[in-house]
């Protein structure tokens, strides 16, 4: 056993890590926190609009403030955003604070999953495939470095990849309630 405040969801843009981690919340009776959405909550702004006025490095530091906010406290699945890992404070956050389940999926998903999306800043390129690619080769080894458990959801729905991680965590993780730090 893994024992760990919270359980924290790493993994690439379409892995499924908002959908899959709602209903692992539910399952763990954790509260389901999507950092993407917390940022947006703080910042007041759409991530399009944070990337359009403040760039990358800008929406980073948002994320990294936001994330460390979060892993402070306990009972709390996080859906970490796609990028998080690539601070090397986030990921020792994310290392200390919670049993890290990696959610892979291959480019060729993503695409298929995010064939519709407009909202991803990153993604908003005619050459998405590459762009993909390219952050697949910097960050999976990131998201191995961190896992605890990895599970590759190209072959899952969001309910079937659920119930494989409900198993698996039940074997790997025990839930460790400590005070906020």
């Amino acid at each position: 056993m893994n024992p760990a405040p919270n359980l924290i969801l790493v993994g690439p843009m379409g892995a499924g890590k908002t959908c899959i981690g709602r209903r692992l919340a539910e399952r763990f009776t954790l509260d389901f926190v999507d950092a993407d959405q917390a940022i947006v909550e703080k910042a007041g702004a759409s991530i399009a609009t944070i990337f359009e006025l403040a760039g990358e490095a800008g929406f980073r530091q948002h994320e990294r403030q936001v994330l460390h906010t979060l892993l402070a406290g306990s009972g709390r699945l996080v859906s970490t955003g796609g990028g998080a890992v690539l601070d090397p404070d986030n990921r020792e956050a994310i290392s200390r604070r919670g049993f890290v389940v990696y959610l892979r999926v291959s480019v060729e998903a993503q695409l298929e999953r995010l064939a519709r999306d407009r909202t991803r800043p990153l993604l908003q390129r005619p050459d998405r495939e590459q762009v993909l690619h390219e952050m697949a080769t910097l960050r999976d080894p990131l998201y191995r470095s961190l896992a605890d458990l990895t599970l590759d959801t190209d072959l899952y729905t969001p309910a079937e990849a659920t119930a494989q991680l409900v198993l698996r965590l039940a074997g790997q993780w025990q839930r460790l309630d400590i005070p906020h730090e």
